[in-house]
């Protein structure tokens, strides 16, 4: 199928990449030309395992990137793979989101159905991609399509939701081996491309199809993430009252992970979730549910839970070290291993909990360190924070460390350089005990 995609950020990126390697002929559409210029060029604008060997197979062949709205003319379907950035009560910022279907609706202006392959004459069908809370679909784009193509919904254009459910570090095998997809759509016809778009990755017998109404399709997302981020916190809530009866968290998880009514996934207690969907879309369902006069206490309490966490590992460094003056080493920057993404990373939290308490910071990350100094350039002009080029770089002089992500680089650390050797622990790293002053998990 001819396919375009309005967005060239991380969803929009990997998609477009995944379905020029399921042999779809891909066009991204994107406002940052210095973007445009690097996909066609062969190369990935952002940091992803298996992306940039996609993006270079497929650019100049059935991948290309344009700033040219007028090009999802030629294309079959568009998703939108928008931002949704989040105000400071966590709902939602569509203005992105309008402004990209304004643009689409006025390049579809007038543009005649197509046929595919001898069968009848299909709508363009818009597909909206970007999380969203249920009823923007239909009320908000919808009627910003109608109104700028002059088209009805149904009459020209098809609609549809299809969520994704991509995760940072393994987003390219999420989108081409998942559990699986999601359709939400307005008609049988809009179903029935979206089934044809997928059909080689939904005939893998581990891929389930869901079709559903647009607003089930959006809701699926938030209560996905929202069910997950629970269990996050519940397990860490679960891990500090194990840390408090002196007993081993991970024990105890592994074997109530054996329990298929539970499953042994996401039963890893410590520092707790961030990046870019769990905090953002539990805020906008909490948001969003009270909009609707639901006071969502359960949800409330599982932020609460999470946003202690970094300050609970940095109470637990303090009971061995004296936190002014002290040289704090912290091990890992981004959200999650194989990620460069910072956003909400907990390692910014213990950070900045640490700067609170008079200790200088000596941090380091295998990929991410750039992307602090860029997106926290208060940090990298404070006098008290250092960036180092290696982990035992880190630790040398350091009176104490702590372990914020999970990097698989942290399970071979050399203490010697250290000058106490104190690690507390928020990801339960890979390390002999024995061979430190002090050794203290987070959960355990």
């Amino acid at each position: 199928m001819h396919v375009s995609i309005v967005g060239s950020g991380y969803v929009g990126t990997t998609v477009a990449a995944c379905l020029a390697d399921l042999g779809h002929e891909v066009v991204n559409v994107e406002i940052d030309e210095d973007i445009v210029e690097t996909i066609n060029a062969g190369e990935a604008p952002i940091h992803e395992s298996g992306l940039a060997e996609r993006i270079a197979d497929h650019a100049g062949t059935n991948l290309r990137a344009t700033t040219d709205y007028a090009e999802v003319r030629e294309t079959d379907v568009t998703f939108l793979c928008l931002p949704t950035p989040q105000a400071d009560d966590g709902s939602l910022d569509l203005a992105p989101m309008r402004a990209g279907a304004e643009s689409l609706g006025r390049a579809l202006e007038g543009k005649t159905k197509t046929k595919v392959d001898g069968d009848d004459a299909r709508d363009h069908l818009v597909v909206v991609k970007s999380t969203v809370l249920p009823g923007t679909t239909e009320d908000v784009v919808g009627p910003v399509l109608e109104r700028e193509s002059g088209t009805a919904i149904g009459d020209g254009i098809d609609l549809a939701m299809n969520p994704e459910f991509l995760r940072m570090g393994t987003a390219v095998r999420d989108f081409l081996e998942p559990d699986k997809v999601v359709v939400g759509a307005t008609s049988d016809a809009a179903a029935a491309a979206l089934r044809e778009l997928y059909a080689p990755i939904l005939e893998r017998e581990d891929t389930d199809l869901v079709e559903t109404d647009v607003r089930e399709a959006e809701l699926i997302k938030y209560a996905n993430n929202a069910f997950l981020a629970s269990k996050v916190s519940l397990v860490n809530e679960l891990g500090n009252i194990a840390k408090e009866y002196g007993a081993d968290a991970y024990d105890v998880l592994a074997a109530v992970g054996l329990d298929d009514r539970i499953s042994e996934r996401f039963m890893r207690s410590g520092l707790g979730w961030g990046g870019s969907c769990f905090p953002k879309d539990v805020a906008a369902l909490r948001a969003g549910a009270r909009e609707q006069g639901y006071d969502p206490d359960l949800l409330d309490a599982v932020v609460s839970i999470n946003d202690e966490q970094p300050q609970r590992l940095v109470s637990l460094l303090e009971d061995h070290v004296s936190l002014a003056d002290a040289r704090v080493a912290v091990l890992g920057l981004s959200f999650k291993p194989g990620t460069d993404d910072i956003r909400k990373s907990r390692a910014l939290d213990v950070i900045e909990t640490l700067r609170n308490r008079g200790a200088t910071v000596v941090a380091y990350d295998p990929v991410a360190i750039e992307n602090v100094r860029t997106h926290h350039p208060e940090l990298d002009t404070d006098p008290a924070v250092e960036f180092a080029d290696s982990p035992r770089d880190a630790l040398a002089d350091a009176d104490g460390a702590v372990v914020a992500t999970d990097w698989p680089v942290f399970d071979d650390l050399e203490f010697d350089g250290m000058a106490r050797k104190i690690v507390v622990d928020g990801r339960r790293i890979e390390v002999d005990p024995g061979e430190l002053a002090v050794y203290e998990g987070l959960t355990w």
